[in-house]
């Protein structure tokens, strides 16, 4: 088990950035947020220990996470402050490559010989990402969903000079968060996790604008239909357990038919066009405009609720 890190540097101070903060400095763990543009940062000196109250009042963490100091803020020309002494660099700013290999780039200038170095992306290669390094060896993705305070899955994706020793750390930092860790056996575009959501979002989004469902009806068939069966048990467990003692077996020789007939009848288009792209932006803000931060404070008390439950059927 490695040590826990004596400080973690959280460099991109926005939505995915802010999450990461939070959840460190929710676990009583230093934490210096970082980003070049100063209404980021600004938006992050409120937003994070927002968030990270927001961890206390969902009982997620203990009292006290602002009042102890544990965050500090830099931007402009302070990359260096922020990662000097940290165990720990999460790399969080948005998915553009060359920006990615330019700030890691910069990151290895400044940071000290021992630090993990992780990427938050959500689907480029780690060899990629990584490309400028020198210290492949200590890099690799560690990439989080969204908001990653309060969703506890993980993708860990090394890298194909990423050290056991740096990926067994990275389990052991996201362990010590309450952190749930996969480790993909080879990288791919979206990784797993990207993957399924693009397939599914896709139908979902071809249902609606075929006019064969409202945005509100849709969301609901998911979240409270197979969503909800998946948290409890993922898709093919839930297959498997759907045929009783005869299990996956007996459901392919049941149902495998009738799934290859639907398979045959997905979306399969490639690009959303812009009569589409405008079609479904304006059903989705018929639905959800204007409360927006009303929502995300109802999902996010909704996640929790979820996780306590799924936390406390472990223990029982």
């Amino acid at each position: 088990m490695s040590a826990l890190p004596r400080k973690v540097a959280v460099v991109g101070a926005g939505d995915i950035g802010s999450g990461w903060a939070a959840l460190c400095a929710g676990a009583g763990w230093p934490v210096t947020v970082f980003d070049s543009d100063a209404k980021v940062v600004e938006r992050a000196l409120h937003e994070v220990p927002r968030r990270a109250r927001g961890l206390v009042a969902l009982e997620r963490a203990p009292q006290g996470i602002v009042e102890r100091g544990l965050l500090e803020f830099h931007q402009g020309r302070s990359l260096l402050q922020t990662v000097q002494d940290a165990d720990w660099i999460i790399e969080a700013i948005s998915e553009d490559l060359p920006a990615k290999q330019r700030l890691v780039e910069s990151i290895e200038l400044v940071a000290g010989p021992e630090a993990l170095l992780t990427s938050s992306s959500s689907g480029l290669f780690p060899d990629d990402v990584f490309a400028r390094s020198r210290r492949q060896d200590r890099c690799l993705v560690a990439h989080p969903l969204n908001p990653p305070e309060l969703i506890p899955l993980v993708e860990l994706v090394p890298g194909t000079r990423t050290a056991p020793a740096a990926l067994q750390r990275a389990l052991d930092y996201l362990r010590s968060l309450g952190r749930m860790p996969i480790v993909l056996k080879k990288p791919l575009p979206g990784y797993v996790v990207g993957r399924i959501a693009a397939a599914v979002w896709r139908e979902c989004i071809d249902l609606v604008l075929a006019g064969v469902i409202d945005v509100g009806d849709l969301d609901r068939a998911v979240s409270l239909g197979p969503a909800l069966g998946w948290a409890a048990a993922g898709p093919h467990l839930t297959y498997h357990l759907g045929a009783g003692a005869g299990g996956v077996p007996l459901f392919l020789q049941r149902l495998l038919t009738t799934f290859e007939a639907w398979w045959s009848n997905l979306a399969t288009w490639q690009k959303l066009e812009p009569e589409q792209q405008r079609g479904l932006i304006q059903t989705i803000e018929k639905a959800y405009g204007g409360k927006v931060e009303m929502l995300r404070a109802a999902r996010d008390r909704r996640l929790s609720a979820i996780l306590r439950a799924l936390e406390q059927s472990r223990t029982t």
